[in-house]
């Protein structure tokens, strides 16, 4: 008799009980094709078909107008968009499973064209020389608004809004976009952030945001119920620049993360190869285990031999897994009798419509095919 794979073996998460750890990572699909920015049937249906996931993790999903980088993505901050949320967290509840939505405000990374021709908003007024997804197709970044602090206090109630929504809409829980070159990542690197107030300057005060916003958070829903996600070594994509600080940010946010009772941590490994960067961490995982006391999940191309291997050592908790989850709607199951996984199409990643999202067949249907 061969023993269950660390992978799906159950796991507690706050109070929730999860079927597995095998954990279906934030993606942006580009679906919401339609003038309010809300989710409808293909969204249910694409989140239905995830659902043996121990944990959905949804797209980043827009606290505000302001927040938008990119076209066709859902928002959470609208009355008609917490509405329309409602149909995926019930399908994804009707297969057993779970889910937390992720709220992102994407900051530097958007472009003038989704704000009316005003400049996104930013920690301080830098250019991430980058590329923006807008309605005219890629164009380059601009050099952003530097956000007044009554900006920053709006941003950190528009993140308690998008978290009340959820909890209304049905979702299990959120998790806080602090990562990939985001805003609040914007705000911790001093390689973007530039300010001399209290958000600037000290590694404390470069952090200050992403616990304001967590501590506003939890004002409406359980603390449990509410995932972080960092990024500690991006560097080269995203706008991002690492520097000598910016591990010992991230050694500092983390260690501070272990005074809130969250549901989880979520890491990355790093997206490019920074071996040869002094300052940067390449094994994250290895990093942080020991620094971080709660649930830990990791991801970045992970495989089945690698995502049981991170657990058996004892380095996470669970896997995110991302592109597998979008060819492979029953990825645990594939796992489970070590099935081959189907191929992705890259080209249909981010285009409307069903093709390359709800039409990859489960392994039954591939076998009755």
């Amino acid at each position: 008799m061969s023993k269950t794979q660390a992978l799906l073996q159950p796991i507690e998460v706050g109070d929730l009980a999860l079927k597995n750890r095998v954990w279906m990572a934030p993606m942006t699909r580009s679906r919401a094709n339609n003038a309010e920015n809300k989710v409808f049937d293909i969204h249910a249906n694409y989140y239905r078909q995830r659902a043996s996931a121990g944990l959905i993790i949804s797209e980043g999903s827009q606290i505000s107008p302001r927040a938008v980088g990119y076209i066709n993505t859902p928002g959470i901050y609208s009355e008609a968009q917490k509405e329309a949320w409602k149909q995926v967290t019930q399908a994804v509840h009707e297969e057993g499973g779970k889910i937390f939505i992720q709220l992102w405000h994407v900051g530097r990374m958007s472009h003038p064209d989704f704000h009316g021709g005003k400049l996104p908003l930013s920690a301080s007024a830098t250019n991430p020389n980058s590329k923006s997804f807008t309605p005219e197709g890629f164009k380059e970044t601009v050099k952003a608004k530097e956000m007044s602090l009554e900006e920053i206090q709006e941003t950190i109630q528009d993140f308690k809004n998008g978290a009340k929504n959820a909890m209304e809409a049905g979702f299990d829980g959120v998790e806080i976009h602090s990562s990939n070159g985001y805003l609040l990542h914007q705000f911790f690197n001093s390689t973007s952030n530039h300010r001399t107030d209290a958000y600037g300057g000290t590694i404390e005060n470069r952090a200050r945001i992403l616990f304001e916003v967590i501590d506003a958070i939890k004002e409406v829903m359980p603390e449990n119920r509410i995932g972080v996600r960092l990024n500690p070594s991006l560097h080269g994509v995203f706008g991002m620049t690492m520097n000598e600080e910016t591990i010992p940010t991230f050694d500092y946010i983390i260690n501070k993360l272990n005074g809130y009772n969250l549901a989880y941590l979520h890491l990355s490994e790093p997206f490019t190869d920074v071996s040869k960067l002094e300052f940067a961490e390449p094994n994250i995982a290895k990093r942080y285990r020991p620094i971080y006391k709660g649930t830990l999940v990791i991801n970045s191309a992970f495989d089945q031999e690698k995502g049981n291997q991170i657990i058996e050592e004892g380095l996470a908790d669970a896997v995110a897994f991302g592109k597998p989850f979008i060819s492979n709607p029953d990825l645990p199951e594939r796992f489970a009798s070590h099935a081959p996984l189907a191929d992705w199409d890259q080209d249909t990643f981010y285009t409307p419509g069903e093709k390359g999202y709800t039409d990859y067949p489960k392994l039954e249907q591939e076998k009755v095919g």
